[in-house]
């Protein structure tokens, strides 16, 4: 096959049909990078996603070695990506000798897939030798074991959302002092906060979570200085967003978590008349009434955060936390002169207050 030397060389993807190389294929295809489909599955109905496509024997075939070498020639070949760690093992070793100018494209699989992990166990290394100093009145119960924390973190790392490392620390840290009550998160979005909130809660059996959030555009619109945030808010989609969340709460069905999809201050309403929640994904959630665990993120207005603050934080026991999350937030203030605004008014109930991460705590 003839072809200009000046374009850009196709990629193998092989075995094509693997969900890594299904990725990498859409990755190609976005970035207008030439790829050739491969498998050594004649009926591989995977052929049909790409462009171009080529029947490889298994490598484990003595004419292996001199069919990739013929396909390469065929198909100009620049580079070589697959995600078998087998495959790769191999090719690793031998393309020095099939095409010692073409190379593989990723790094091993095994790194690849076990790299979060490994992160996530470094992580929960590193709280455990240098936990966060709290003072409280309320006994510190034992840490969450090395393994239990660093399945905490890769969890909540699997969940889309903007929940930094140093605030998930702090939380970790909050909840083995934390007094006995319901906890409740406004703004939950695709609940990774909520997430780590749920396990909390069941590891040290502090109560309910019960997450309110209207997930609906008309709340999404912040008003922040520059309009960034709400040219992005304006595209998303409202209803995946709640699904996204039940999606990524349901596989822990044993979590206490519930939630109401309505606005904070219409929640606040509910909760004090109510006290439970009741959901399709997870049916019914009683609350006890008083709030351990206040988390704060929703809209991020002045007014709106103002407006949060005040339908619950009467709410939260003596002893317990509120939490107000983007208190340093690039795109405005809301949440800073809120909690700037509680800590001045409510001075005389507060325990101790910090920043972590981008986040406030307070405790009452």
């Amino acid at each position: 096959m003839n072809r200009n030397e000046n374009e850009i060389k196709p990629v193998l993807i092989f075995p094509g049909g693997m969900p890594r190389s299904l990725e990498y294929l859409q990755k190609c295809l976005v970035d207008k990078q030439a790829v050739i489909g491969a498998s050594s599955i004649s009926s591989d109905v995977s052929r049909e996603k790409y462009p171009e496509w080529h029947y490889l024997p298994y490598i484990t075939d003595p004419g292996f070695d001199d069919a990739l070498q013929q396909a390469i020639e065929t198909f100009n070949i620049g580079g070589i990506f697959t995600p078998n760690p087998v495959v790769w093992a191999y090719l690793n070793r031998a393309m020095k000798d099939i095409a010692p100018d073409v190379a593989l494209v990723n790094d091993s699989p095994l790194n690849t897939e076990l790299s979060t992990y490994r992160a996530a166990l470094s992580r929960a290394r590193s709280l455990l030798e240098s936990p966060l100093a709290l003072v409280s009145d309320i006994a510190h119960k034992p840490p969450m074991s090395e393994i239990e924390l660093a399945s905490l973190f890769w969890h909540s790392d699997v969940i889309p959302g903007m929940c930094d490392y140093e605030k998930q620390c702090a939380l970790c840290e909050i909840a083995r002092c934390s007094r006995s009550g319901d906890l409740v998160e406004i703004g939950s979005w695709w609940g990774k906060s909520a997430f780590i909130l749920a396990r909390l809660a069941h590891h040290y059996q502090i109560g309910n979570l019960l997450c309110v959030d209207p997930w609906s555009n008309e709340h999404l619109i912040q008003n922040d200085a520059h309009g960034i945030v709400d040219t992005v808010a304006a595209q998303l989609d409202v209803d995946e967003a709640l699904i996204v969340f039940e999606m990524n709460l349901l596989p822990h069905n044993s979590l206490p978590v519930n939630y109401l999809r309505m606005p904070s201050v219409d929640g606040a309403q509910h909760y004090c008349e109510h006290l439970n929640a009741t959901s399709p994904s997870f049916g019914t959630t009683s609350y006890c009434g008083h709030i351990a665990i206040l988390h704060i993120d929703g809209n991020h207005s002045y007014d709106a955060a103002k407006s949060d603050v005040a339908a619950w934080s009467y709410l939260v026991a003596e002893g317990g936390w509120i939490i107000m999350d983007d208190y340093i937030w690039p795109y405005g203030d809301g949440p800073q002169r809120a909690g700037d605004e509680f800590l001045a008014e409510n001075s005389d109930r507060i325990k101790v207050a910090f920043v972590m991460g981008s986040a406030l705590f307070i405790q009452l």
